[in-house]
Formats: structure tokens, sequence, C-alpha cells
């Protein structure tokens, strides 16, 4: 009896050892799996459609999301059809959005938030008019030139021309007259979002 005993007792333990070994592998628990990360969605292009030529915008929507959102919200509901660029100072910029052609007109009582881009506003990048009460929630304008200084002002830039460029100076070459308004009306026929740029005619500089 003692010899048999003897046999099962070693058995026993290394059952014992083997079990809590397995007890202690369910009880450990599972390291999470990391979740991929999503991916920015693409930036949208914009058409804009002039009585002088058509121009193609990037907006600028995963760097800033403030400034254009409020931009693409406007394009998707039509508000810049026919409206004009009633602003142009040769070497600087062009303006347009504004509802009443005065420079003075909103589209609601609301001031945009200032936001940092991380874009320079250098040549063909779009930023939103401002004054000391803030960002315009439609006037925007787009640099003939680089015009660094503005950085430093809170001004925005929320999009860039891609294709086009020649149109946008051709547009800064129509005479002004006071307050820099243009002699002769330059309008926004039609402004809308495009899934892609057409083929390139003219090189975009």
């Amino acid at each position: 009896m003692r010899k048999i005993t003897a046999m099962i007792l070693p058995v026993l333990l290394v059952a014992g050892v083997v079990f809590a070994q397995e007890k202690a592998v369910e009880q450990t628990p599972k390291t999470p799996e990391k979740m991929p990360e999503k991916a920015p969605v693409k930036n949208p292009f914009v058409e804009v459609k002039t009585n002088m030529g058509t121009f193609y915008l990037e907006v600028f929507q995963n760097e800033t999301p403030i400034h254009a959102k409020n931009f693409l919200s406007k394009v998707d509901a039509g508000k810049y059809d026919s409206l004009t660029f009633h602003r142009i100072v040769p070497g600087f910029v062009i303006q347009g959005g504004d509802p009443t052609g005065t420079g003075s007109g909103s589209m609601g009582p609301e001031r945009l938030p200032d936001e940092k881009s991380p874009y320079p506003e250098v040549r063909g990048t779009v930023a939103m008019a401002r004054s000391a009460a803030g960002a315009s929630n439609c006037q925007f304008y787009i640099n003939l030139k680089d015009n660094l200084g503005l950085d430093k002002q809170g001004f925005s830039a929320f999009a860039k021309v891609v294709q086009g460029m020649d149109v946008v100076d051709k547009i800064a070459k129509v005479k002004t007259g006071p307050n820099d308004r243009p002699l002769e009306p330059v309008v926004m026929l039609k402004v809308r979002r495009v899934d892609k740029l057409p083929v390139a005619t003219t090189e975009t500089k």
C-alpha cells in the first residue's frame, strides 16, 4: 500500500503543477489589439468658374478644419455663385465673396475663430479676410505674391490655387477705381466641388 501511495503522490503533484500553470495562463489578461489609425480624408478640390476663366483650389480641410469647413459649406450651398471679386490690388491680392459686393457685407453676424495654418501666406494661397473683429465668414482673398507679413497678423491660409493661376493673374489686371473696385465686374459664375482636376492646358505658376 505504501508503494502504491508513493507512486501516486508524484503523479498528483505533477498534475497539480500543470493545472496551476494552465490556470495562470487562463487568468493572464490579453493585450488589447491596437486599432489602426484612420488615414486623413483627401483634401477636396473646388472649381471657381468666372467670367474671365476658371481656376481650381485645393481646400486644406485636414490642416485648417474650421476655416475650410466654413468655406466648403458655403460652396455646397451655392452661396458664392454670381458674387464678385470686389477688390483688386495688383501685386497684393484679389478679394471676393461679399454678398453685397461692397467689402462690408457678411453672411451672418458671427466671425470665424482664429485658426493657425501650417501653410505660409505665399502666392496662390487663399485665406479669409479679417478686421479687428476677427475673420470674415464669407469674404476670402487670393495672394498674388508671397505676403508672409500676413502670417503674423492672424490670417490663416486654408486653400491654394492648384490650377489656373494664370486666370487669377488675368483678373488682377482689371482696371480699378476708388477703393480698389474693378471698373468691370469680375463674377464668380459657379463655385462647386469637383472630384478631380481637369487636364491642365496651361502651366500653373
